[in-house]
């Protein structure tokens, strides 16, 4: 069978050449005989891939050295404990609610101390951006949490929260190097790699290093604490190996299209061919306010259970796969990540084409 185009929200679509010298270099990884699969991680081996990963995604993404780079286990889910554990000083943190992740980040730093929600947009199911130009920020609030990109809903925030002088903490999962970013105005950005970066099973969290103490609640388990993962080079612990090694690969190839800004260019050309269709079609509606629509994650709907069913099935058939839409929206999500050539949002947007003309 040929490949399909994955439209799944993650793990997800991952460069075609990519895999191929993942492939190449499967059983005997640059001469040394065997897989970086089965390699030590304190090897001479692994820690020249392990450098250059992140000496790439520094330079990629424009992080200093006063920021570490962390590859960590665990997943999202992990920092919504992690962070309060870490940065809670007075106990308390605001929370602006724009979707599940940020939901569930906001019920569980409610464990650690008095957690804020300032800020949500649930009433209308998350279909846009509340404004956060003058938010009700806690005057002994330790920081600001977002989450970015709202995988499920298709949201994005265009300008970031003003926060009257709070750390900011982002979780960016699905809209990670997608588009130029500026660390500098956050504390902590992290995100979960198995969208737009690499296979599942990592996180990349980008901490500043006054961040980075032993200054945590007091029962913060050791692998819990970001000074760990720090002073260890992020192999306190077998770090996800294979992982990094691909996030490495993925890191060069982003850097053959033209780096973030090639990237955002690229994303923001295949993001307009579906929406624009979407706005001029008859039977499909996206479901997010304009200004506020991911370049990441597109619901749409039909208005009908049974047409949705259908569409999602017909397509399946022509190769157009993991398009169902998340059971909270309904209906369709394509997701077009950095890897999602043009050729696959194009080919999407003919089908639709079709199944409109047949179905009206």
């Amino acid at each position: 069978m040929s490949r399909v185009y994955n439209f799944s929200a993650g793990p997800a679509v991952l460069p075609e050449e990519v895999l191929k010298e993942a492939q190449e270099e499967m059983l005997d990884y640059r001469g040394c005989g065997m897989s970086v699969m089965e390699m030590s991680h304190r090897s001479k081996m692994f820690e020249s891939i392990i450098e250059k990963t992140e000496a790439d995604f520094r330079e990629l993404a424009g992080i200093p050295s006063e920021y570490k780079v962390l590859f960590l286990q665990g997943g999202a889910s992990l920092q919504f404990a992690m962070i309060p554990m870490n940065l809670m000083k007075n106990r308390v943190a605001d929370y602006i609610v724009t979707g599940q992740w940020a939901k569930k980040a906001w019920q569980e730093a409610q464990k650690y101390g008095t957690a804020n929600k300032i800020a949500s947009s649930e009433d209308k199911t998350f279909t846009y951006i509340p404004d956060c130009s003058d938010l009700p920020i806690s005057p002994d609030a330790d920081y600001v949490y977002i989450c970015e990109n709202n995988t499920i809903y298709g949201t994005k925030y265009k300008k970031l929260p003003n926060t009257k002088g709070k750390l900011l903490v982002s979780d960016v999962s699905s809209c990670f190097l997608s588009e130029p970013f500026d660390i500098t105005r956050y504390g902590i950005l992290y995100g979960g790699v198995q969208k737009n970066i690499g296979p599942a099973g990592m996180v990349i969290a980008v901490v500043r290093e006054d961040l980075i103490t032993d200054d945590v609640l007091p029962f913060t388990p050791t692998m819990m604490k970001y000074k760990t993962h720090a002073d260890a080079g992020s192999m306190y612990n077998t770090p996800n190996c294979y992982c990094i090694y691909m996030c490495g690969k993925v890191f060069e190839w982003i850097k053959r299209q033209g780096g973030l800004a090639g990237m955002k260019e690229k994303n923001e050309k295949k993001a307009a061919v579906l929406y624009d269709f979407l706005d001029q079609s008859r039977m499909f509606k996206g479901t997010v306010v304009k200004e506020d629509r991911s370049l990441m994650n597109v619901p749409f709907v039909t208005g009908s259970k049974e047409l949705d069913a259908k569409f999602v099935q017909a397509a399946a058939e022509e190769g157009l796969v993991n398009l169902k839409g998340h059971r909270t929206v309904g209906g369709m999500r394509a997701s077009i990540y950095n890897a999602m050539p043009m050729e696959g949002v194009k080919t999407l947007v003919e089908f639709m084409k079709k199944f409109e003309e047949e179905n009206l």
